[in-house]
């Protein structure tokens, strides 16, 4: 969207803003081992691992997955036992069958590549808007706003100086994007907010701050919660999200009976954790056969 659909005073703060960031840049940038690859594979495998996953667990997790499966073929071929294995740890499974999904179908689509515009990337498996604009922008340079909660509370804070609703923060967004080095502005919307536009913000340390609406016209902070770009998570603890995680995991050691489940994951009542069971069959992270349970891949174990 053009910067004339925003009003004024937004406006007129975007080139001072711009302009301060890009100087402060070299200075906020984090030591994320993603940040050194041009891969695309790379990337993508990172920012599917960053959906809702602090950096600081993802780090290693990448590494490992990176050097197991350095190519989309190499996903693509391994068993997806073995993939929800590697990624054991980072929870949101659904992640890594979506990430094994997504390399079957760019070895069956794209020849192996991982697809450059944002509209072959949404077509990927687990790759929504945020993905798609983030390897698009840092995999092959495409001058696409990427858009977080951290970016969210930058915009609602530094520029907006009020709460954003969601498709004003991607008009913004966008119309703050630099007419080069896109990816570079990116990286550092993302690095302001993760290290100084925090959900408590350090504001005295903030090397913006100079530029910032709120820091000079005062007010309640206008960036509540996840400043309207994404939506709480709900509370995982009891969750049946962390119980089918605790079956995923106790099937990461081979196949089991459901009586060996119902014993390993005791107390959960039976009739839930069939239903359970029953959902990772339908969603294809788990296959029954002969009365066992195994990870998908592993299902020759069972006989």
């Amino acid at each position: 969207m053009p910067a004339g659909d925003l009003e004024a005073q937004i406006i007129d703060a975007i080139a001072p803003f711009r302009t301060s960031l890009r100087r402060a840049s070299a200075g906020l940038r984090r030591d994320l081992p993603w940040l050194a690859t041009g891969e695309p594979w790379a990337i993508l495998v990172s920012e599917v691992m960053l959906q809702q996953t602090s950096t600081s667990r993802v780090r290693e997790p990448w590494r490992r997955f990176i050097d197991t499966y350095p190519t989309p073929r190499a996903c693509y071929a391994a068993p997806l036992a073995d993939v929800l294995r590697l990624w054991s740890g980072l929870g949101y499974p659904r992640r890594a069958k979506a990430l094994h999904d997504a390399a079957a179908v760019i070895v069956h689509a794209f020849d192996g590549e991982v697809p450059t515009t944002v509209a072959e990337l949404l077509g990927l498996p687990g790759v929504g808007p945020y993905t798609a604009n983030a390897v698009a922008s840092f995999a092959f340079g495409s001058r696409v706003a990427v858009l977080d909660t951290n970016v969210g509370r930058v915009l609602s804070r530094a520029l907006a100086n009020r709460v954003l609703r969601p498709r004003e923060a991607h008009r913004l967004a966008d119309a703050l994007l630099p007419r080069d080095g896109v990816a570079a502005f990116n990286q550092a919307m993302l690095d302001l907010g993760a290290q100084y536009c925090t959900a408590a913000p350090r504001c005295h340390e903030c090397p913006v701050r100079a530029t910032c609406r709120w820091r000079r016209e005062g007010g309640q902070d206008p960036s509540p919660r996840s400043a309207g770009v994404s939506r709480p998570q709900a509370a995982y603890d009891g969750s049946d999200r962390q119980v089918r995680g605790s079956i995923l995991r106790s099937l990461s050691g081979g196949p089991l009976d459901v009586a060996g489940l119902e014993r390993e994951l005791a107390p959960v009542e039976a009739p839930r954790l069939q239903a359970l069971l029953d959902g990772l069959v339908h969603d294809g992270f788990v296959v029954m056969r002969g009365g066992f349970a195994a990870l998908s891949g592993d299902e020759a174990a069972s006989h």
